[in-house]
């Protein structure tokens, strides 16, 4: 993770000062391939706002990264011809977040791909759900 007033690696990019594989660009958005691809055709989504994670990021950044993934997904699918594919947004080092930047990775899945995003599920206390469900409400307001 990078030292307050360090640039990151995708500041760099979006300042030109490193090259990449671009997919697509608007005021607010980049995107192009990751260099370290999990599969063919792996796209990272990068807002150009150098936000650390996505609750510190601002209204207008994030519309626009609702507006720009979808398409995006969609040319990813339609050139790789991946039959589905893994969105994946992390927030902090312990979420495995490697670059402090929010980032969405666009990782095409085939028959052979092999790595996975599967978990062991829970059961959810229902006397605590009701108190943090109503708590995290409230925050919000």
């Amino acid at each position: 993770m990078r030292v307050d007033n360090e640039k990151t690696i995708f500041t760099r990019i979006i300042e030109g000062e490193l090259p990449c594989y671009k997919l697509y660009e608007d005021e607010h958005v980049i995107a192009f391939l990751d260099i370290q691809p999990l599969t063919r055709g792996h796209s990272l989504v990068v807002p150009k706002e150098p936000a650390p994670s996505i609750d510190q990021l601002s209204s207008a950044y994030a519309e626009a990264l609702g507006r720009a993934l979808p398409p995006i997904c969609r040319a990813v699918m339609a050139v790789t011809g991946a039959r589905a594919y893994n969105l994946v947004q992390n927030n902090g080092r312990e979420a495995g977040m490697s670059v402090a930047h929010v980032h969405f990775h666009i990782i095409p899945r085939y028959p052979e791909s092999t790595h996975s995003f599967l978990w062991d599920y829970g059961e959810i206390d229902n006397t605590d759900a009701a108190k943090l469900a109503e708590s995290i409400s409230d925050e919000m307001d």
